[in-house]
């Protein structure tokens, strides 16, 4: 949403400033007497109940209910992140706990639930991290090992080193060497392509006449086409997105209504809506900011979100970030989202070196 900042002199931004701090504080609307107090300016409480008449008509701030005091609009809160709030660092000692989260040894499942948690503990918020897209990661070599006359284990290594191992079952059984042949013809064939792009070139080549194939090339095609059948669409998991932390949000009045709760726990249960929001965020450089109706769904019309890509080979993969009530901190939110995805960018990397 747009703001138009150029119709408030400083003493209006310092008052809109101040009013929205004591309220994501307080969580009570702010009158025009602690207003004067606690801006530090040296205005009466009449100067103060003018301006906030002005802000009010500009749409940034509103009365809720019969209360005497104002309270921050979705306008006010974007004018606020856009110009007003002061980002705070972290310190070395919390940025350092940071790092000491992400550790190389660890699975890439391991980094995502870890940087998830990390979101929801340090912010008391829901943390959500998407699972990388499948189409991202490229296939770096596929190995076939026999098991028994029916089962043979299929292990993938993709492009940022991470393994992942399934089992598929056969209609006949397969011999050692001939699983290595079949494994090499495919490694061939199919390094370098992403899991969506390797199962498409498996499924052409099926279409070609079975009778020009060799037994070899049969099997391959075959057993290839077992191994892909289990990647989803769109995520290397099936679920998408893991979410952390999501009743923490019971804990904040603003979200406090059953209704308003039920609509966001269902969103989070179904994930459609998060994910759809996030993967409308993965192009962006940086830390990006939705507050109420900015988001285009109607769910989080109460809520705010702030997002950070993550990468690998510069190629943004995944979101991660925070969902909770407008009324939120900004200020310390904001540098934790930004930091955690470098650091869970940085973790990615080193795995992949």
């Amino acid at each position: 949403m747009a703001t138009n900042k150029s119709k408030l002199n400083e003493r209006a931004l310092q008052l809109l400033k101040v009013l929205i701090e004591a309220y994501i504080i307080d969580g009570e609307p702010i009158g025009s007497s602690t207003l004067a107090k606690r801006s530090g300016l040296k205005i009466s409480p009449a100067t103060v109940r003018n301006v906030m008449a002005n802000l009010e008509d500009l749409g940034y701030i509103h009365a809720p209910h019969t209360s005497a005091g104002r309270v921050p609009t979705a306008q006010g809160y974007r004018l606020f992140v856009d110009s007003l709030v002061n980002i705070q660092t972290l310190d070395e000692q919390d940025l350092q706990a940071f790092q000491g989260r992400f550790s190389d040894t660890h699975s890439q499942s391991q980094l995502i639930k870890t940087a998830s948690s990390l979101l929801s503990n340090v912010t008391q918020l829901a943390g959500v991290v998407t699972f990388p897209q499948a189409k991202a990661l490229e296939l770096r070599h596929i190995e076939f090992l026999y098991l028994s006359k029916d089962q043979v284990l299929v292990v993938l290594v993709m492009s940022d080193n991470e393994i992942q191992n399934r089992i598929i079952h056969t209609d006949r059984e397969y011999q050692p060497g001939e699983l290595q042949q079949v494994g090499n013809y495919l490694n061939q064939h199919l390094n370098g392509l992403d899991l969506q792009a390797a199962r498409q070139h498996l499924i052409e080549a099926m279409k070609n006449d079975r009778e020009a194939l060799n037994l070899m090339m049969q099997s391959a095609i075959e057993l290839g086409e077992k191994a892909f059948e289990a990647v989803p669409d769109g995520s290397v998991e099936d679920e998408g997105c893991l979410i952390v932390g999501k009743t923490k949000l019971m804990d904040y009045e603003d979200l406090s209504d059953i209704g308003t709760l039920r609509q966001i726990f269902n969103a989070f249960n179904e994930k459609r809506e998060v994910l759809t929001l996030l993967d409308s965020c993965i192009q962006a450089n940086g830390v990006q900011i939705f507050i109420g109706r900015e988001s285009g769904r109607a769910v989080f019309n109460d809520c705010s979100l702030v997002t950070a890509p993550y990468s690998i080979d510069d190629k943004h993969i995944g979101v991660l970030g925070v969902i909770g009530p407008k009324r939120m901190q900004y200020e310390r939110i904001i540098p934790v989202v930004d930091i955690t995805s470098r650091l869970l960018t940085a973790a990615l990397r080193s795995k992949m070196a």
